[in-house]
């Protein structure tokens, strides 16, 4: 009988370290490592992989929004968290938590300078992002002289990072693309660090930047999807092992005959005689309903049972009916043999948003095998 007795997210810690290493040997001795534990360590648990993480030598971490960041230092760790996305109504509650921003418009940079003046800040460290091509936030190339004239007018924040990022390091096919993102960002660098004076910390890398692009390791890379194991970049680079594993067990097996139907508005009919199983998880979960109608599987015995009918908010039935089971063998979603980006391929989406919709209501197991 399987140890798993309910839905259970495990987080292997061991597989974590292994991967901070192996990204870690493939930069520099001066090249500072960022971990992005965002949307809740990529739908983990950010506050036991931050600690962890913390622990074996992560040098920044960088989340999203100040409310995850708040988390992580109401949680003790204590090493400087960049926040990748912040909203100046929450600027306040940024500084009390000794969070740091990164600034991407005049309106952002404006806005921070005034409350840090407001508060008596000397110096406090906040980011610069600059825009290279993946045309989301950030600012543009010329508007070097502009920022340093903001930044200049005060003594109330301190450059300490330059970032930019990269649109399509993992695809071979743009990598004179890529190139020319590099090299924009090395020009802005170059001319921002001559007007400051000093030469802050530079980062545009994110995993597979680490791995495909070393002219752009800089002085930092970020690292997000890669500790966890998986992403596009798991797909070329078989060292990354995937930290977590989703797994559940199977309630109640059914016998349909030929004419039957199961689950919601009657979407699966058997045409044959079928056996299913019903596993408790479903779209309240993170199981959204795409992966329904056979568009996506678990694997129970080493073989793949695909998802029958319509998705339930807290169950999912999948075809049995050539494998030998029996109810509460273990039932597996996700693990290293059967990765979230080839289940999240087959569905048609990304292990990204397999992976960060799993609900908080799933079980997390810690695992340090150390």
């Amino acid at each position: 009988m399987s140890s798993i007795k309910e839905t259970t997210l495990e987080i292997n810690l061991a597989h974590l370290t292994h991967n901070f290493k192996y990204l870690k040997s493939k930069v520099a001795d001066h090249v500072k490592i960022l971990a992005v534990v965002k949307a809740s360590g990529y739908g983990s648990d950010a506050v036991a992989i931050a600690k962890h993480l913390e622990k074996i030598g992560a040098d920044y971490f960088a989340v999203a929004y100040v409310s995850e960041g708040i988390v992580l230092r109401q949680s003790g760790v204590t090493t400087p968290i960049l926040v990748l996305h912040p909203q100046p109504v929450n600027f306040p509650k940024l500084i009390d938590y000794q969070l740091e921003p990164s600034l991407y418009s005049f309106k952002t940079l404006k806005q921070f300078i005034k409350i840090t003046s407001l508060l008596n800040e000397k110096h406090y460290p906040i980011h610069i992002k600059f825009n290279t091509g993946l045309n989301r936030i950030g600012f543009g190339e010329n508007d070097v002289d502009l920022v340093m004239e903001q930044v200049n007018n005060t003594d109330a924040v301190r450059i300490v990072s330059l970032l930019s990022h990269l649109a399509a390091s993992e695809d071979h096919d743009e990598r004179d693309f890529t190139i020319g993102q590099i090299n924009s960002f090395k020009k802005i660098t170059e001319e921002m660090s001559s007007k400051l004076g000093y030469n802050p910390i530079v980062h545009q890398s994110n995993t597979s930047g680490i791995l495909n692009y070393p002219e752009a390791h800089f002085n930092m890379v970020r690292t997000g999807i890669g500790l966890y194991g998986y992403g596009n970049e798991a797909k070329y680079d078989h060292e990354l092992k995937p930290v977590a594993s989703l797994k559940s067990v199977i309630s109640q097996i059914h016998r349909l005959e030929p004419g039957e139907s199961l689950g919601y508005n009657r979407a699966f009919k058997a045409t044959d005689f079928t056996k299913t199983a019903t596993i408790p998880i479903g779209h309240a979960d993170g199981i959204s309903r795409q992966y329904g109608n056979k568009k996506g599987f678990v694997t129970i015995n080493n073989k793949r049972a695909y998802i029958l009918g319509n998705v339930c908010m807290d169950m999912i039935m999948v075809d049995i009916t050539h494998i030998e089971c029996k109810e509460g063998d273990k039932v597996i979603i996700f693990d290293a043999n059967s990765n979230a980006a080839k289940i999240a391929e087959y569905s048609g989406t990304i292990s990204y948003e397999l992976l960060t919709a799993i609900s908080p209501r799933v079980k997390r197991t810690i695992i340090d095998e150390n």
